[in-house]
């Protein structure tokens, strides 16, 4: 994939690499979060086996147990994320069962002065389960920094949904991020064999170049999305179809559909990554997404 960046005069202090321990002064509290969940299939719908939360990630569960999907929302009772901040979850949908994830409101990633922000996603399905992974936004603003990994682990027959999309400011407020650190790494990992990978990387020194057309351009935002399942190759026209002009969709391999969309502000990236998302899931979104 190719590195985006964008541009800006305020460089003040550099960046640190992201992954690298972050410096952080003991006076300074930070945040730690980490949740787990488990979904099985029992009497004949996908129930709730295994749950746990600790320090500012919580799982709400608004429908109760029992129903197909059975639904789960994030929330980070932190309000955001800034440099030597961690959250960790572990997802699991077992056999045949179907777990779908949103979040509760979108994740803002503040100026950091020690370092990168750091999140781990890791996510299991069994043989003939589902698991979708739909998290609102991630804002990124000005002098922010985060190092993000997602592994999706598949069993045979396992289907998932994937996005992430991200917001650069708010520009409806007049933010400009000119300078900031974003680093996303994706795995997929379908019965033992890595079938798919993506790194996107905006380092400090990539900003300057990011207003040219083969870069961000003047997009505010962005989304990717990951289908694996059965149908994704049926999925594909009617996905190109419904997509805006600065986006693409691509079948990498059987059963794996992967698309990449860029747009002006969050509200224009929202108009059409809603949509999209219905098609490749076959269903509405949870109710905590709005246009």
């Amino acid at each position: 994939m190719p590195r985006f960046g964008l541009s800006g005069s305020d460089r003040s202090a550099p960046l640190p690499e992201a992954g690298a321990a972050p410096d952080v002064p003991a006076s300074l509290p930070r945040t730690r979060g980490a949740a787990a969940a488990r979904a099985i299939r029992r009497d004949g719908s996908s129930r709730l086996a295994r749950f746990r939360q600790e320090g500012s990630l919580k799982l709400l569960w608004p429908h109760g147990d029992g129903e197909d999907p059975l639904e789960a929302v994030l929330l980070n009772t932190a309000g955001g994320l800034t440099g030597g901040d961690r959250l960790d979850l572990h997802l699991s949908a077992g056999a045949g069962s179907w777990l779908r994830v949103s979040t509760q409101a979108a994740e803002r990633i503040y100026r950091t002065v020690s370092g990168p922000a750091e999140m781990t996603v890791d996510l299991q399905v069994e043989s003939g389960g589902r698991l979708d992974w739909l998290p609102q936004e991630t804002i990124l603003y000005d002098g922010g920094a985060i190092h993000r990994r997602l592994r999706l682990d598949l069993g045979s027959g396992a289907r998932a949904l994937l996005a992430e999309p991200v917001i650069l400011g708010r520009r409806a407020m007049g933010e400009r991020v000119r300078r900031a650190w974003f680093r996303d790494r994706w795995e997929v990992i379908r019965e033992g064999h890595l079938v798919f990978a993506d790194r996107l990387r905006i380092g400090e020194e990539d900003w300057p170049a990011a207003g040219a057309a083969a870069m961000l351009g003047d997009a505010g935002a962005w989304a990717s999305l990951l289908l694996v399942a059965p149908e994704a190759e049926a999925r594909l026209d009617p996905l190109r179809r419904l997509l805006p002009g600065r986006a693409g969709a691509s079948l990498l391999r059987e059963g794996l559909l992967f698309a990449r969309l860029l747009a002006e502000d969050g509200f224009a990236l929202r108009r059409s990554l809603i949509p999209a998302l219905e098609l490749l899931g076959n269903r509405a979104l949870p109710k905590v997404w709005r246009l």
